[in-house]
């Protein structure tokens, strides 16, 4: 077996609305057999594995995967149930997994929630290797391999502060993204963008943090706001720290002037000869070390957010408890094997090491590592308190007081933190304030401590950062709206950002052409998927993200976004069949339906009742178990969709009479007059009035009150506005349209409207990309064929796969057949071909253009004079249309 591939999808997925990795695998000599087709395959998999007998599968009880084993299944669905069984063993635990044929022969592709993407990336890997291994019957080091995934998954991982955080933000709701892979993290969305590292925000004062790097600084700024801090002083040489001791009441503590997490902190010190090896120690951390007086008490963190403390620990230096049988380097290992304690800060507490530290302290106290303490004898191996040296903190939150807790609040105001730690030495924390003092104020202080404290209770700080985040009754999320469809959806997406815009917010949009911000194009090509959508998202001045979704990032990339607070399905055409494993329109229905699963709770779903795809799908129970409003809108106001809603009270949008009404039940408000919107072409193009129903039914769901939504509607240009999709322009003495059109059912929906119109001739300049299954381009060579009297045959640049010229002779072959009076001709270069048809345009003839190049093709257009229709050329092409409404 081959991997040929692994991605990450981080959102919801037509796999899992949860983040996944997808891992593409090539069975080679393996495709087509069966596990019961290699003798004592399985039997080795369940000795090596036992927990696979554990397993659903599809039967949906354990042993269901056992079955499906001894009945005969094949590699790629064991080597998911594989990889999902090794979770465990590295503490990533998931059991959500699917195998589908990719599409080529012996390839699939396997997809598995995960906790954590490197270490679920490892398992993949050790996985496959493993399978082959018990296919071959030859030995595979699993437990090494599964070392190496554990230490994948402590490497990747968030840090703990920041985890408590996300968690926190999570329990509310608020979406977060990972920024890098270290530990910065931005919460929210839009405006509502915070970022966090630790416990530093984007609200924190980059001066206050300086200033707590700075020991010394701190202490002269707290000593100014009269808040106790020890005496000492800042050197530079061996020589000065000495003769700082002699200037200090002794002891001493001796640390570097910039450190953290206890590092080169050396405490209780009285001779010449401790100060000058500590100072060693700490100008190793720092070229500037503080020599000070050693306060006496026990020690305190304080967590100060947002001007008040919100937990408070006592620290306890790293020790072992003697039991008169143990060896201190044996009670060491013993206190490492409780479950909390591991690498640096993976748990809630770190591991005792016998370093050269606690070797010096235990020397300094006339003891070594072979000694073997008394029962319930306390052994130090730390005089510093901090966790990441594997101290322990027992909670005294509510014993703290007040007079304590003032000084460290003010403490915390003085540096200006809105985040902070707060050391302090003093006798009894439960006691008013007499002696010791404030030995730091901690920038991004760790809250580990607090979240698992060895003894008392837990105390939710990051919890507290989110609130400060977020104070109750501030949004985390701008709205999201979430077009799809097959037709009609990039048009729809930039109406309703258009309304949005004009009625003051500023919009964030993506589509298949480009990315926008409060009108301004910013990236262009085809941005419909996560990575657009999540330049949107990030953006801190975007108000409204309105967010084209289209098939190729959902299959590739997922959505982009958790939840949608409006999302609009357009129709659902046979379209992209034979890519990314769609073989019928059935399974193009089941990857756009993600949209409409993922509209949150009290969301709008609009839908178009008269696409019998659209009509049920709220119906299916993905869609049904997130309640919300479904809406939907039709050109005909019989349609029992619509009858049925209404019955019950609910809300659509309908084309009755020459108007876009909305109805409530049995009430009507009537919009706007449909042949009155620009886009709607006087009323010609009714997939410009499904467009406008969609666009009204969005802006409603929003808020937006019905004279907004018209005079938006009323300067929509589908030049200016919707480049590229249905724009008309007056060249020479004829019309041309530019337009998007590539299946069947737009190109005879563009034929039925300009069938409409007045016209000497019609010309096409048609093309149909190449990855579109060979029975689509027929269908769509016989949609147009009898509408024009001539065509010119084009390809797109890029082939998708075909050979030159391919596509192009089925379509002018197909038309050939199907019109013998058309002139057919092919010429494969596309701004080439539009010029042909130009260049030869007769008075009053009509050339449709389905454009790729648009930015060519309009560029060449209006150097040659080309210019957008007027409202008189539009009036005088669609008179025709106009009579015979009237006289209908």
């Amino acid at each position: 077996m081959k991997i040929l591939n692994i991605r990450t999808i981080p959102g919801p997925n037509v796999y899992s609305h949860q983040p996944v990795l997808v891992m593409k695998l090539d069975l080679e000599d393996l495709a087509g057999r069966e596990s019961y087709e290699v003798p004592g395959f399985i039997d080795r998999l369940l000795q090596r594995l036992p927990g696979c007998y554990e397993h659903y599968c599809g039967l949906g009880r354990p042993g269901g995967f056992v079955e499906r084993l001894r009945g005969g299944t094949y590699f790629g669905h064991i080597v998911e149930h594989v990889a999902l069984e090794l979770t465990d063993a590295v503490g990533i635990s998931t059991n959500r997994g699917k195998t589908v044929d990719e599409g080529e022969p012996g390839c699939y592709l396997i997809a598995v929630t995960y906790r954590s993407e490197e270490g679920m990336r490892a398992l993949l890997n050790i996985a496959v290797e493993l399978v082959q291994a018990l296919v071959d019957d030859r030995p595979y080091p699993l437990e090494a391999a599964l070392e190496t995934a554990r230490e994948a998954v402590v490497k990747s991982d968030l840090g703990p502060s920041t985890k408590a955080i996300v968690k926190a933000a999570e329990a509310r709701g608020i979406p977060w993204v990972r920024a890098d892979q270290d530990s910065l993290v931005r919460l929210g969305y839009g405006k509502y963008s915070r970022y966090i590292k630790g416990t530093i925000s984007g609200t924190t004062s980059a001066i206050a943090v300086d200033i707590a790097s700075d020991k010394e600084l701190t202490k002269q700024l707290l000593r100014k706001a009269a808040l106790p801090v020890p005496h000492g002083c800042v050197v530079r040489t061996r020589e000065e720290a000495v003769a700082c001791l002699a200037q200090a009441k002794a002891p001493v503590v001796v640390k570097p002037l910039d450190g953290n997490q206890g590092k080169g902190v050396s405490l209780n010190l009285s001779s010449p000869e401790q100060v000058s090896e500590a100072f060693d120690a700490a100008v190793a951390i720092s070229p500037a070390v503080i020599v000070e007086e050693m306060l006496r008490g026990l020690d305190f963190r304080v967590v100060i957010v947002n001007g008040r403390m919100v937990a408070a620990a006592q620290r306890i230096p790293a020790h072992v408890w003697g039991d008169g049988k143990h060896t201190i380097r044996d009670l060491i290992d013993l206190a490492n094997k409780d479950p909390r304690r591991g690498k640096d800060h993976e748990k809630p507490l770190t591991r005792i090491t016998a370093d050269p530290i606690a070797l010096a302290i235990l020397k300094k106290y006339g003891r070594s590592l072979d000694d073997i303490p008394a029962d319930t004898e306390m052994v130090i191996l730390r005089e510093s308190a901090n966790l990441s040296t594997g101290g322990s903190a027992r909670d005294v939150t509510d014993e703290v007081h007040p007079t304590m807790r003032r000084i460290c609040e003010r403490a915390a105001g003085a540096i200006g933190l809105d985040i902070c730690g707060i050391d302090l030495v003093v006798p009894d924390i439960k006691e008013p304030f007499t002696s010791g003092g404030i030995v730091e104020v901690n920038a991004s202080p760790g809250i580990r401590m607090h979240h698992f404290p060895s003894e008392g209770k837990p105390r939710d700080v990051g919890a507290a950062i989110v609130d400060m985040l977020y104070p109750a009754g501030q949004p985390s999320r701008v709205p999201i709206v979430s077009i799809t469809g097959t037709n009609g959806k990039t048009t729809v997406t930039r109406m309703i950002g258009r309304i949005f815009e004009e009625s003051g917010k500023l919009v964030g949009l993506t589509t298949t052409d480009g990315i926008w911000l409060g009108g301004e194009e910013i990236a262009r090509g085809d941005m419909t998927g996560p990575w657009s959508a999540g330049v949107i998202l990030s953006d801190p001045t975007v108000e409204v993200a309105v967010l084209e979704t289209a098939r190729g990032g959902i299959v590739r990339s997922g959505l982009g976004y958790d939840w949608s607070d409006i999302s609009v399905m357009t129709n659902i055409h046979p379209d992209h069949i034979g890519q990314d494993g769609i073989e019928s329109v059935d399974d193009i229905v089941r990857i756009k339906r993600l949209v409409a699963e993922r509209v949150r709770s009290g969301g709008t779903l609009i839908l178009n009742a008269d696409d019998e795809h659209l009509a049920r799908i709220s119906s299916h129970e993905r869609v049904a178990e997130v309640p919300k409003t479904f809406v939907y809108f039709s050109t005909d106001v019989q349609n029992p969709k619509i009858q049925e809603h209404l019955a019950q009270h609910g809300t659509a949008f309908v084309a009755v009479g020459g108007w876009i009404e909305e109805r409530n039940g049995q009430e009507v408000f009537r919009i706007a007059r449909i042949s009155e919107i620009p886009a709607t072409i006087a009323g010609t193009a009714q997939f410009q009035t499904y467009n406008v129903l969609a666009a009204v039914a969005a802006a409603r769901a929003y808020g937006l009150s019905p004279d907004q939504i018209r005079t938006a509607l009323m300067g929509f240009r589908m030049e200016q506005h919707g480049t590229g999709r249905l724009n008309l322009f007056a060249f020479r003495d004829g019309t041309v349209v530019v337009d998007y059109g590539h299946n069947p059912v737009a190109l005879e929906s563009m034929q039925t409207m300009i069938s409409q119109w007045n016209a000497s001739r019609r010309t096409a300049v048609l093309a149909i990309p190449g990855d579109r299954r060979t029975d689509l381009i027929v269908q769509s060579a016989r949609a147009v064929a009898q509408g024009y009297d001539r065509f010119y045959i084009r390809e797109d640049t890029d082939l998708r796969g075909r050979q030159p010229g391919e596509v192009a002779n089925i379509l002018a072959s197909t038309i050939r057949e199907d019109n013998h009076e058309a002139s057919v001709e092919v010429i494969l270069d596309e701004v080439e071909a539009t010029k042909a048809a130009l260049c030869s345009m007769i008075p009053g003839e009509l050339v449709v253009t389905s454009c790729d190049a648009v930015t060519a093709v309009l560029a060449w257009l209006r150097e040659h004079g080309g210019e957008p229709a007027s409202g008189a050329q539009i009036e005088e092409l669609t008179s025709r249309a106009e009579s015979v409404t009237t006289a209908a």
